[in-house]
């Protein structure tokens, strides 16, 4: 009895570990509205730059284009501005649903819902180029699907 436990134990065991290493084709064209909070201006986020303690708030169309994948590392482009696209590189969490990666200046965090609707979000620091401060959430939604 005690062995026929363990079997069932180590075979549940390699099942739930291959599933957790599964990741969907993420490859394609993200894009959904966003909604961000900003202290300061960027290229993505133009405008003047308020005084340092009043942050503005923008609802964007942020896109995503998952060029590659290879397994759990995934790497593309993403952008507000068709002319100011940057690239991203990332990683799947065993879980299959987060991706964790970074861009030019910021971290972006990606959790599937759906295999073609994913929550997102984004921050940096006001240690760039820039000096702003950013955090945006929002849905993207794979397209021509």
């Amino acid at each position: 009895m005690t062995r026929l436990i363990f079997a069932a134990l180590a075979a549940l065991a390699a099942t739930a570990g291959a599933a957790a290493q599964t990741l969907l084709d993420l490859k394609g064209t993200w894009s959904g509205p966003w909604r961000t909070v900003i202290y300061g201006a960027n290229p993505h986020h133009p405008g003047s730059a308020p005084a340092a303690d009043k942050p503005r708030i923008r609802d964007i169309t942020f896109t995503c284009e998952f060029e590659g994948q290879d397994g759990r590392l995934v790497w593309g482009k993403c952008w507000s501005d068709p002319a100011r696209k940057e690239p991203f590189a990332g990683t799947a969490a065993a879980d299959g649903k987060t991706v964790t990666g970074a861009d030019m200046d910021g971290s972006l965090t990606f959790t599937l819902a759906a295999p073609d609707r994913m929550e997102a979000c984004y921050m940096h620091t006001g240690l760039g180029p820039t000096r702003s401060i950013v955090a945006s959430c929002g849905t993207l939604r794979r397209a021509g699907r």
